[in-house]
């Protein structure tokens, strides 16, 4: 069932991408059996992944020393994307309760935010925690749309925004205001760039981020369609889930590369002890490969 998976593999699309993977890097199919998988995290210190099954409402656990997959918490409120902080604690954004979430070193749950100026969020999506400790998501109306990814209802919100929640005063902040569908996002190695991608117009955007956090710019990327979460590695390359798999593209925004996975992918994440692994959230399956990338943060 598991091991290299027919279908799959690395197409160079720009020659800068051969220097991405070895000529014999494969790709593997770690374990199947989700509805849609989503939000990959990698625990360097437990040399785990934590990613979610959005419509089986739990989240499952890949151990890289046995290569065992468990249920890492069920019910899970729907939990879609994850990451994780400075201090090595999970943020989660959760469907079914409309907020997001930090887990603790001993298991306990803080909210970190489930409404904004009195109202309650649509869905939290995607999130990402800046070195400085600030966290931001993304809200889309996705979870709330229909009862297979959350409960049905109508938003209280108007639009469907990105927020940033401050470190010290966990004052929530909306930074953007002329999104369709925010969904995944990352900032730049160098933080000085938070990219997002707009899934109801089928584009990654890409905007500065001032000393003050507010965001400028928002010029497209990538266009094309089929993005939801993408990662930086070092160099500045940009891998993301994409039409057929997974998409490579380099800073200047050229489509170098893509690696073909044989359902939809919702994520991708990197992991490992070196942090050259990329895990790859397909519908049903977890999959990986190793490249030569090394993950930025």
């Amino acid at each position: 069932m598991f091991g290299e998976v027919e279908g799959t593999g690395f197409e160079v699309v720009d020659d800068r991408f051969k220097a991405c993977f070895v000529g014999h890097a494969r790709v593997e199919r770690l374990w199947t059996g989700a509805r849609w998988s989503e939000g990959p995290a990698w625990f360097a210190a437990g040399r785990y992944l934590v990613w979610s099954d959005i419509p089986n409402n739990r989240m499952l656990r890949w151990d890289e020393t046995d290569g065992s997959v468990s249920v890492f918490r069920a019910p899970s409120n729907n939990s879609n994307g994850n990451t994780v902080d400075r201090e090595g604690r999970l943020v989660t954004c959760e469907h079914l309760a409309r907020r997001v979430t930090r887990t603790e070193h001993d298991g306990s749950i803080t909210v970190i935010a489930d409404r904004f100026e009195g109202k309650r969020f649509n869905s939290p999506n995607d999130v990402v925690v800046k070195s400085n400790g600030s966290i931001w998501f993304t809200d889309p109306s996705y979870g709330i749309m229909t009862d297979y990814e959350g409960d049905r209802a109508d938003p209280e919100l108007a639009g469907r925004h990105v927020y940033r929640v401050d470190p010290q005063s966990r004052a929530i902040a909306q930074v953007t205001n002329d999104f369709e569908q925010p969904n995944g996002l990352a900032f730049s190695p160098d933080e000085r760039q938070l990219f997002i991608v707009d899934s109801g117009r089928g584009h990654i955007r890409r905007f500065d981020v001032g000393a003050d956090s507010k965001l400028s710019g928002g010029d497209v990327f990538a266009s094309g369609g089929g993005f939801d979460g993408f990662r930086f590695d070092r160099q500045g390359r940009l891998w993301t889930s994409a039409p057929g798999g997974v998409a490579c593209y380099a800073p200047d925004g050229t489509l170098i590369g893509r690696i073909r996975i044989p359902e939809i992918v919702a994520n991708v994440t990197f992991g490992g002890p070196k942090r050259n692994r990329l895990f790859i959230c397909g519908q049903t399956s977890l999959y990986a490969a190793y490249v030569t990338a090394n993950a930025a943060v």
